[in-house]
């Protein structure tokens, strides 16, 4: 099985007529869950959140097969997960960088609960900084975590009444202070 590092890619990597945007629909809609799948569990292990369609992403050519995705099919895949609801964005109008969520807002929201609860912080004020780069992540799904999609979560929890954002006089003091 071939690997790009430390992460094992499936066996249609190999195959090249998945490199090609397939005609035949069922075909298409068999090779477009595959490719979401694999970017969706690329990025989580790789701790990915941002794909540029102009730039070079590791899994979009295969040197062995000598294949390489199109344009076209760079974007019909991320647009596929744009699509399905919460798995990624397009940062721009241009669609050339998109955001990817291979946690949903909502399960990040969760996964952020989990952390307070799990280090103690209930009832205390922890910088949006800390959260994604202080020792207490390290070893975390948020450590390294886009602030973005941070930013997001976390307002979402201010919306439930579960925290309280501070704004600092830049961006690297903001805190915030749960109450759970």
């Amino acid at each position: 099985m071939q690997k790009l590092g430390d992460f094992k890619l499936p066996h249609f990597f190999n195959y090249p007529p998945y490199f090609t945007l397939q005609p035949v629909r069922d075909t298409r809609e068999k090779q477009v869950q595959l490719w979401k799948e694999l970017i969706l569990d690329y990025c989580r292990t790789q701790k990915i959140f941002v794909i540029g369609l102009e730039e070079d992403f590791p899994l979009f050519s295969n040197a062995v097969i000598e294949r390489s995705l199109t344009h076209e099919a760079r974007e019909a895949f991320l647009s596929a997960l744009v699509s399905e609801a919460g798995r990624a964005e397009w940062l721009d109008k241009g669609h050339r960088k998109c955001l990817i969520l291979w946690h949903r807002i909502q399960d990040w929201a969760d996964i952020i609960l989990h952390f307070v609860k799990d280090n103690g912080l209930e009832d205390s004020v922890i910088t949006v900084e800390e959260m994604r780069s202080g020792i207490e992540c390290r070893g975390t799904e948020l450590h390294g975590i886009d602030r973005t999609i941070l930013m997001r979560a976390l307002k979402l929890l201010e919306q439930k009444g579960k925290l309280a954002i501070f704004k600092g006089t830049s961006a690297d003091d903001e805190g915030v202070k749960f109450s759970m």
